[in-house]
C-alpha cells in the first residue's frame, strides 16, 4: 500500500475516533448533569415532603383524608367550571387593560369639569346657599316650618296668581305710577275742596274701582 494512502486512512480514523471521544464526553457530561439534577430534585423533594408532613401534622385535627378526597373529586367534577372562571378572569384582565386609558380620560374630564364649575362660581353659590339655609334654620322654629308646610299650597297659589301676565302688568303699572307720583299736600284741605275733587272723572273712576275691589274681597271671604 502506498504510504500516502495509509496516512490518509490513519488521519480519517483519527478524526472518527475524535468524534467518538467527543460524543462519549458529551454523554458523560449529560449523565453528570442528570445526576446533579436528580440529586437536587431529591433534596427539594425531601424538603417539600418534610414541610408537608409538618404542616399536615399541625392540621390533622381539623382536616381529614376523606375531606381531601371529597375536595379533589369535586374539583375534578368541576374542571369545566374552573376553566370558565379562569377564562372570565382573563377576559376581565384584558377589559381592565383596555378600559384603563378610558378611565384615565374620564377622570381628567371630570377634574376639568369641576374646575369649570369652580370658575363659574357653582361651589361659591352652594356655600352661600348653605349659609342661607343656616339662617333659615336659626331664625325659624320647627312650628314655623310646620305652619309653612300646612299653608304651602295657598302660598304657591298666591305666587302663581301674582306671576300671571295680567297681574304682573298691573303691578308694573302701579309701580311705574308710584315712581312718577310727586304729590305734596300743603295746608288745610277743606270739605269743599274734597267735594270738588270728588266730581272729577278720575276720582269717580278711582272710587268705583276701590269699591268694586273691596266688594270682591268681601264676597271672596264670605264664599
Amino acid at each position: 500500500m502506498d504510504p500516502a494512502d495509509m496516512q490518509a486512512q490513519l488521519d480519517a480514523l483519527n478524526r472518527k475516533l475524535d468524534l467518538v471521544l467527543d460524543e462519549i464526553a458529551l454523554q458523560r457530561r449529560h449523565r453528570q448533569e442528570m445526576d446533579d439534577l436528580k440529586d437536587d430534585l431529591m433534596r427539594v423533594g425531601r424538603d417539600v415532603y418534610r414541610t408537608a408532613v409538618d404542616e399536615l401534622e399541625d392540621m390533622h385535627d381539623s382536616l381529614s383524608t376523606a375531606e381531601l378526597l371529597h375536595l379533589g373529586k369535586k374539583m375534578l367534577r368541576n374542571v369545566g367550571t374552573i376553566t370558565m372562571v379562569v377564562d372570565q378572569l382573563e377576559s376581565l384582565k384584558d377589559f381592565l387593560i383596555d378600559a384603563a386609558p378610558l378611565a384615565r380620560e374620564s377622570a381628567i374630564d371630570f377634574m376639568q369639569r369641576l374646575d369649570e364649575f369652580d370658575r363659574k362660581g357653582y361651589f361659591a353659590f352652594l356655600r352661600e346657599a348653605g349659609n342661607a339655609l343656616d339662617n333659615v334654620v336659626t331664625h325659624f322654629s320647627p312650628e314655623d316650618v310646620k305652619a309653612l308646610g300646612d299653608n304651602v299650597v295657598t302660598i304657591l297659589n298666591t305666587v302663581k296668581n301674582l306671576t300671571q301676565p295680567d297681574m304682573l302688568g298691573a303691578l308694573n303699572n302701579a309701580v311705574s305710577v308710584y315712581k312718577k307720583l310727586d304729590i305734596e299736600v300743603s295746608g288745610d284741605v277743606g270739605y269743599f275742596a274734597l267735594a270738588k275733587e270728588l266730581r272729577t272723572p278720575e276720582m269717580r273712576r278711582g272710587l268705583a274701582f276701590l269699591m268694586a275691589f273691596v266688594k270682591s274681597l268681601a264676597e271672596k271671604d264670605k264664599g
